[in-house]
């Protein structure tokens, strides 16, 4: 496979899994807004801007927000959240991200079905009709669900009409490491900001707790496994180690190590060594980890662990696959 269509596949698949990401948690965080806790705006809206690695300029920064009363509250909840939804100069915006993905799979067209790009290019123009210069709430409650919806069929399309060959096993990379990564990352959040008791009551911290597990469409199957019993432990476990869920990080970076292991029998690249012992080692550390011992040892470095592996993954996937390619076709 070219270098750039491996590149294209990738990032069209990262991209459109941060945009669903970014959705849920900002349709979850929403929803608790309605929770008339002790927690305050300006803190939930903080930590998610940290969840999706906020670009420069993108803050709360709204002085009606730190006023008292619901007006004030909402008037910088909505500014905020409108440009996380639609401004295209901000990188982490959703906006951003569909059409980072659609230009992407735009350049690869002839590398994927027909019914990919309809579904891909009909999520861009259904968004380019839900912008608008100023927030609107009713164009966002129509908004966040059109991105989950768009992303589910896309998925759901990929998975039924394209050759589950190289380029299948390319767009699985990108979506499961930049699922491992955001569920990492949330976690690591939450842990600074919820779990260590810095918001903590005992309504608050529970309400916190299910967003937590709403965010990664995990509520039902933890209440499934443990009821309704929610600890500190108990979620820390399943959303990390849990290897049938399919938005644990355990789960994805073993989607990930097979779609690796998959690009490799089919490319039988000499230099991808090094790529799948780095995949194989998160593997393993996420195989026989127990929560007992990540709990001892500091969860919060466990995490900053298994998000320099991800990057290091990220690095060596272009090493071997996107930059070692270029570098051979200019020798030639």
């Amino acid at each position: 496979m070219l270098s750039r269509v491996a590149d294209s596949l990738y990032w069209t698949t990262r991209y459109l899994e941060r945009a669903e990401h970014t959705a849920r948690l900002i349709d979850i965080n929403m929803g608790l807004m309605l929770d008339r806790s002790r927690v305050s705006a300006e803190r939930r809206w903080q930590r998610v801007l940290s969840a999706v690695g906020a670009a420069q300029g993108l803050g709360w920064n709204d002085d009606a927000a730190g006023m008292a009363g619901e007006p004030g509250r909402w008037v910088g909840v909505t500014t905020l959240v409108h440009a996380l939804c639609f401004d295209t100069t901000k990188h982490a915006s959703i906006t951003a991200c569909i059409f980072a993905a659609r230009e992407n799979a735009r350049q690869i067209r002839d590398e994927i079905s027909t019914e990919q790009w309809q579904r891909l290019n009909g999520l861009f123009h259904e968004i380019s009709r839900l912008r608008t210069a100023a927030p609107s709430e009713r164009n966002l409650a129509e908004f966040l669900p059109t991105i989950i919806d768009g992303v589910h069929l896309f998925q759901g399309v990929t998975d039924t009409t394209l050759s589950h060959g190289e380029g299948w096993h390319v767009l699985r990379v990108g979506r499961n490491l930049e699922r491992a990564w955001s569920i990492t990352t949330l976690l690591d959040v939450y842990e600074r900001e919820v779990f260590l008791g810095e918001d903590s009551d005992d309504a608050g911290e529970y309400l916190e707790w299910v967003g937590l597990l709403r965010i990664c469409t995990a509520f039902e199957a933890f209440c499934r496994v443990h009821t309704s019993d929610l600890t500190h432990e108990r979620i820390l476990e399943f959303l990390l180690l849990d290897p049938d869920f399919p938005h644990s990080v355990r789960y994805a970076v073993d989607a990930l190590h097979n779609a690796l292991e998959a690009i490799q029998q089919h490319t039988r690249t000499q230099h991808g060594g090094e790529l799948m012992r780095v995949a194989g080692r998160l593997k393993a550390t996420l195989a026989f980890a127990q929560i007992g011992e990540i709990l001892a040892q500091e969860p919060i470095r466990y995490l900053r662990r298994i998000l320099e592996q991800c990057r290091e993954i990220h690095d060596l996937i272009y090493t071997v696959y996107i930059q070692y390619s270029v570098e051979t076709a200019l020798a030639v």
